[in-house]
């Protein structure tokens, strides 16, 4: 892979690939994994969280609490991961005065994935 040098437009913030030097997306010649995930038992926090990426929603560690009253949103996620849920993570900065270089974590599940789930499932979630 090349590296170069991509400037970041002058007084932004660069992104990620600005900031390393790359751009672009490592190619795979591998073919990828059949979507097949297992469904998480009724019920548990992974059941709920699944719940709501399967409605669309953005879900943050706040979101979660609020609707479980569990703090425990990315032992979750990392469940629903080895379940075989392709559950994406969008990082987002959000310094604060003691923390310059927060950045916090939403997880979104793609929609064609929640329509190949209800499908296979009969259309019950």
């Amino acid at each position: 892979m090349t590296r170069r040098n991509i400037p970041a437009p002058t007084g932004e913030t660069p992104t990620s690939d600005q900031a390393s030097g790359v751009s672009g997306e490592q190619l795979s010649f591998l073919p990828t994994p059949p979507f097949c995930p297992s469904w998480p038992k009724r019920g548990a926090l992974a059941d709920r969280a699944l719940g709501m990426l399967m409605d669309g929603r953005l879900i943050d560690h706040p979101d979660f609490e609020n609707s479980t009253q569990s703090w425990r949103l990315g032992a979750v996620i990392f469940t629903l991961r080895a379940l075989g849920w392709p559950v994406e993570t969008i990082e987002v900065p959000s310094p604060t005065e003691h923390s310059p270089d927060r950045v916090i974590a939403l997880y979104r599940l793609d929609g064609k994935f929640t329509a190949q789930a209800l499908a296979m499932n009969g259309g019950a979630a």
